[in-house]
C-alpha cells in the first residue's frame, strides 16, 4: 500500500554531535591479543559463560564468540540464542539495549557486558519517562517499538519489533483500523509509513550511524561503480533508501550479499558488518556507503562509537571480576517480555522466523 500522508514526526530527538562520543577502536599487538583471547577462552570455561556479539563489534570479538561455540547476529536473535544455550552466565559483546534484551528473555540467567556506558542513540533519544508521558496522552494509539529501546520502553510498548517483520506487522496493524505510535527512529519509521500508509506518530530519534548516510554521496559513488548493487538499512534516510536495490535489516543485508550474483556491493550500514559479508562472500568487494556529502558531519563515520567500546580488555575483565551485570526491575522485566512474545506469535502465525532473521 502506498502513503496517502506524510509520517508527523515529533520533537525531534536526534544527539548532538556534543553527546556522541568519540569512536576509540581498540589497539593491541599480537603478543597482548593472543594472551587476552586464551584467558577469555579458559574463563568462559571456568564461570559457565558463553558469548554472544553483534555483527558491528570488533572482529576479534566476532572470532571469538564463534569459536567458543557462542554466537554472532542481530539483538533479538542473540537473546533467543541466550535462551537455547545451557550455560548459566550470557556475556553480550553490544548495547546496553540488547544485553537488557537478553535479560528479559532469560531472568534466571546472569547477564554481564564489557562496558555498560555501551549505549544507542536511538535508546538514548527516547527517554522512558517522557515516552510514557506521550503515550498517555494518545490512549487511543497503539504503542510500537522498535527493538533498539530500553527495557522500560518496551514495558510501555503493546508491540516490539525488528526491521526484518516492521512492514509486515505494521500493515497488519493498519489493516485491522490501528492508529500507531511508533518508536524512536525518526527514518525507520518514515519508511514503513510511505510503505504501508499506516496512520502514524513517529517519535523524533535517529541512529547516529546511518541517519550520516549522504544521498549525493551515494549518487557519486554510484556512478563511479555502475555495476555495484546498493544495500541499505532502513534506518538510513529517505533519499538514500531511494537508491537502494536492497532495503533491509544487518540479517537480509548479509543474505543479500551472499545471493546475489553481484561481485561489487555499495553497502550503507555500520562498517562492522564487513566482516561478516567478507567471511561469506570472500570473492566479492564491498564498498561503504559516503558519510560525505551536502550537510556531512561525519560524527559516527560509519562505526557506531558505542559498539567501539566493547574490546577484548574488558570483557576478560567482567568474567574475572562479574562486574558489569545487567539488573532490570522484575516488574519491567515482565512488562517488557509481553510486546515481545506478542511479536514472536505474530511471526509465527505469519509463519515467520524473527529470532533468527531480524534486525537491530
Amino acid at each position: 500500500m502506498s502513503a496517502v500522508a506524510s509520517p508527523i514526526i515529533l520533537q525531534d530527538r536526534r544527539l548532538s554531535p556534543a553527546q556522541v562520543p568519540p569512536t576509540v577502536v581498540e589497539s593491541l599487538d599480537a603478543m597482548e591479543r593472543e594472551r587476552l583471547v586464551a584467558k577469555i577462552k579458559r574463563l568462559l570455561v571456568e564461570q559457565d559463560a558463553t558469548l554472544v556479539a553483534h555483527y558491528y563489534t570488533a572482529p576479534e570479538l566476532q572470532e571469538l564468540a564463534d569459536a567458543t561455540g557462542g554466537y554472532v547476529s542481530d539483538s533479538l536473535d542473540m537473546a533467543r540464542f541466550g535462551a537455547e544455550s545451557k550455560a548459566s552466565t550470557l556475556v553480550v559483546a553490544g548495547v546496553r539495549f540488547m544485553g537488557e534484551t537478553a535479560k528479559i528473555l532469560n531472568p534466571e540467567k546472569r547477564v554481564l557486558m564489557p562496558d555498560l556506558q555501551a549505549e544507542c542513540s536511538l535508546d538514548l533519544g527516547c527517554p522512558a519517562d517522557e515516552f510514557a508521558a506521550f503515550c498517555d496522552q494518545h490512549p487511543d494509539r497503539t504503542v510500537v517499538v522498535y527493538a533498539n529501546t530500553s527495557a522500560a520502553v518496551k514495558a510501555r510498548s503493546d508491540w516490539v519489533v525488528t526491521s526484518g517483520i516492521a512492514l509486515e506487522l505494521i500493515s497488519h496493524l493498519a489493516e485491522r483500523g490501528d492508529k500507531l505510535i511508533w518508536a524512536p527512529d525518526r527514518h525507520l519509521g518514515a519508511y514503513i509509513q510511505r510503505e504501508t500508509g499506516a496512520d502514524m506518530l513517529l517519535w523524533g530519534a535517529a541512529c547516529v550511524v546511518h541517519e550520516a548516510f549522504k544521498a549525493d554521496g551515494l549518487r557519486k559513488l554510484r556512478a563511479e561503480h555502475p555495476d555495484a548493487k546498493v544495500l541499505v538499512h532502513p534506518e538510513s534516510p529517505l533519499d538514500v533508501i531511494a537508491q537502494a536495490d536492497v532495503v533491509g535489516s544487518t540479517t537480509a543485508i548479509v543474505e543479500a550479499a551472499r545471493k546475489l550474483s553481484a561481485k561489487k556491493f555499495i553497502v550503507a550500514t555500520d562498517n562492522g558488518l564487513f566482516h561478516k559479508m567478507k567471511q561469506i562472500a570472500p570473492d566479492k568487494e564491498f564498498l561503504e556507503a559516503p558519510v560525505a556529502g551536502k550537510g556531512a558531519t561525519c560524527v559516527s563515520c560509519a562505526h557506531c562509537p558505542w559498539m567501539a567500546m566493547n574490546g577484548l580488555r574488558n570483557l576478560a575483565r567482567v568474567l574475572e571480576t562479574g562486574a558489569n551485570e545487567i539488573q532490570i526491575d522484575e516488574a519491567i522485566r515482565a512488562r517488557a517480555a509481553v510486546p515481545i512474545r506478542r511479536l514472536l506469535e505474530f511471526a509465527k502465525q505469519r509463519k515467520r522466523v524473527v529470532l533468527g532473521n531480524n534486525d537491530a
